[in-house]
């Protein structure tokens, strides 16, 4: 099939992002409808829940949900508080080199993403990433030189807190170090298990393990995969090959230290690559960060699609993947 991909550039909410909204909304509102809108957080609830974790947030919630349409489904969704669970493949690794480089896979289902490369200036910090849901992200960089990226954490349960793509979208709004990232990532609950790890300009880093259910924990690993510190949903290790793909990329840091575009290579190839799209697993995309440079890089097999944080390009590209059946809130 394939994905039409967009490099989308606004500096504060406006028409841009709105037409990407009402473009995205009608699958996105029947995902989120899949067990009734009583299964979701009220209004209320979920605008309490911003104002309590993300308060520098509320202006741009209120923004985009007006440019939304200012209905109650468009806001609550916005919010993404208690959202419904959703589930990821991806590998993420720093390279051990001397600059902070980042590079993550993300493996997930092609009829239930974006593909929108999101560059906005919003409260007068730059940042750009990968969206979800039109404003979260599941990884991305801002103008201070912080990088972050997602992997799912291989865990069952569901708990209240939120989509762990805004809280993303928080650590760039507001954070310029590792550490500060650090103190967002224990503070602000997530409704299910995922894998953060954040590198910043001086290639200071960490991954956080975040749980619903647990405190998140603070790890100096380099690599994460769709586990935390042990397996804890064996079905969906063996179907991710999470601890191979982890073992892989281990190996890789613990031998002498590899090139940077052969470290890079590694991961648009098996096992890290994964070619699952009829499961929803395929790789979408790799994306390659340099916070001490503003760089950012999406890449695919035969196309690499550079961006600079300061000199953004809109444009888009036509990107070819194995068929896949599988549909949002299907």
């Amino acid at each position: 099939m394939e994905v039409l991909w967009r490099a989308v550039s606004e500096a504060e909410p406006g028409p841009k992002w709105a037409g990407l909204f009402h473009g995205l909304w009608p699958a996105y509102h029947r995902w989120w409808l899949r067990k009734g809108e009583h299964a979701r957080a009220t209004y209320w609830e979920s605008i309490k829940a911003l104002k309590q974790y993300m308060p520098e947030l509320v202006p741009l919630h209120e923004q985009l949900s007006d440019l939304a349409g200012g209905s109650d489904h468009a806001a609550r969704f916005l919010s993404f508080y208690c959202p419904p669970p959703y589930l990821s493949g991806c590998s993420q690794g720093i390279w051990p080199g001397a600059k902070p480089v980042l590079v993550r896979n993300y493996d997930y289902d092609a009829r239930a993403f974006d593909s929108i490369l999101l560059h906005t200036a919003w409260q007068g910090r730059k940042v750009m990433g990968t969206s979800d849901g039109m404003w979260g992200l599941v990884d991305g960089m801002n103008d201070a030189g912080l990088a972050v990226s997602l992997t799912f954490g291989g865990r069952q349960i569901v708990g209240d807190g939120f989509g762990v793509p805004l809280i993303l979208r928080y650590v760039l709004q507001t954070c310029e170090t590792t550490a500060e990232a650090e103190k967002v990532l224990v503070r602000v609950p997530t409704h299910m298990s995922y894998n953060v790890t954040v590198v910043d300009k001086r290639r200071r880093y960490l991954t956080a393990y975040m749980a619903p259910d647990r405190p998140t924990e603070i790890t100096h690993a380099a690599v994460a995969t769709n586990h935390q510190s042990r397996v804890e949903w064996s079905a969906h290790a063996r179907m991710t090959a999470t601890v191979e793909r982890e073992r892989f990329l281990l190996q890789r840091l613990t031998l002498h230290v590899e090139p940077e575009e052969k470290f890079i290579g590694a991961f648009l190839k098996p096992p890290l690559y994964s070619t699952a799209f009829d499961r929803g697993f395929g790789t979408l995309f790799t994306a390659v960060y340099r916070p001490s440079k503003g760089e950012m890089e999406l890449r695919w097999p035969k196309a690499v699609w550079p961006f600079h944080i300061d000199r953004f390009v809109e444009d888009m590209r036509v990107i070819h993947t194995p068929d896949v059946v599988r549909r949002k809130g299907a």
